[in-house]
């Protein structure tokens, strides 16, 4: 009975490991399947010959892309955009958080600003005056109004305020007690405790700004303004070879969008791809402990 047991505990394992197996093919075929369109050229990605290999090797893609300053002008504003938009997150949510995970007899007026999240995350105003209130401030042709246009996630002020309450009250009532303040609470002990909610609101951040390109096409006027995402869309959608030199809009007009497409894709996701994985150890834990109690 027991061997029995054990060799249907064997196949269980085995099964496992080919079904995770499987999973993480399909999870990285797409993605070699964008870097092989990418490489390939116009002919056989337009005859659809193309799909385990590249055919036709080429780098003409990521020249047509890569080649014009531009590109590395809105790759430094896309970098800009996500640190500063990271550091703003990233206190604007700590110091929301924290009040907020207090009940309503230690902070009064939490049940109030409470509703007033959940409403703002359900509603919006809509883009002509979101549009219209970023004009008035001064954040038209601005980097500012790309990192401050959503600089208070709602949903991550509520992951990491569920995240506090979870944590022992013990531990603030003992720093209360050797007459520690708020800050020192804060910054001393809920924030090296706080390390997975807050690199996963991190990881959502980075993504966020990385690849949001809806914003630039709205507030700015001018192309040298567009960060990675919105440059890319431009070059993969409204080719303009007019404005380029006859070398250049001969390589562009000899690509498919297709490939066009597959190398937007592929440079965009890249940067995320090597980050993900230094904070993915923290993801689950700080997503699912941030979820659990309202």
């Amino acid at each position: 009975m027991v061997e029995e047991r054990s060799l249907l505990s064997k196949v269980g394992n085995g099964l496992n490991v080919v079904l995770l197996i499987l999973i993480t093919l399909l999870c990285l075929l797409p993605v070699w399947y964008t870097l092989v369109i990418s490489l390939s050229d116009k002919a056989p990605v337009a005859a659809g010959q193309v799909f385990a290999w590249p055919k036709q090797f080429t780098f003409g893609s990521y020249m047509a892309i890569m080649e014009d300053p531009q590109f590395f002008r809105s790759f430094w504003i896309s970098v800009q955009r996500v640190v500063y938009g990271a550091v703003i997150t990233f206190i604007v949510v700590l110091l929301m958080a924290y009040p907020l995970s207090k009940s309503s007899d230690e902070f009064k007026p939490r049940n109030v600003i409470m509703w007033l999240l959940v409403f703002c995350m359900l509603f919006n105003g809509g883009l002509v005056p979101w549009f219209m209130t970023m004009r008035d401030i001064g954040l038209i042709n601005n980097i500012w109004g790309l990192v401050l246009g959503g600089g208070l996630p709602v949903f991550n002020v509520i992951l990491v305020m569920n995240y506090f309450r979870n944590l022992p009250k013990e531990m603030e009532e003992s720093a209360l007690m050797d007459g520690a303040g708020p800050w020192r609470i804060l910054l001393g002990i809920y924030l090296p405790l706080a390390k997975p909610v807050m690199a996963t609101i991190l990881i959502f951040t980075v993504v966020g700004h990385w690849n949001e390109f809806f914003q630039a096409l709205v507030l700015m006027n001018k192309n040298e303004n567009y960060p990675l995402q919105s440059y890319i869309r431009q070059v993969a959608v409204v080719v303009n070879t007019s404005q380029m030199d006859a070398e250049t809009a001969k390589r562009m007009t000899s690509l498919s969008n297709q490939t066009l497409n597959a190398a937007k894709i592929f440079i965009s996701m890249l940067p995320l791809l090597v980050i993900y994985p230094f904070f993915q150890k923290y993801f689950v834990k700080g997503i699912t402990l941030g979820s659990v109690k309202g």
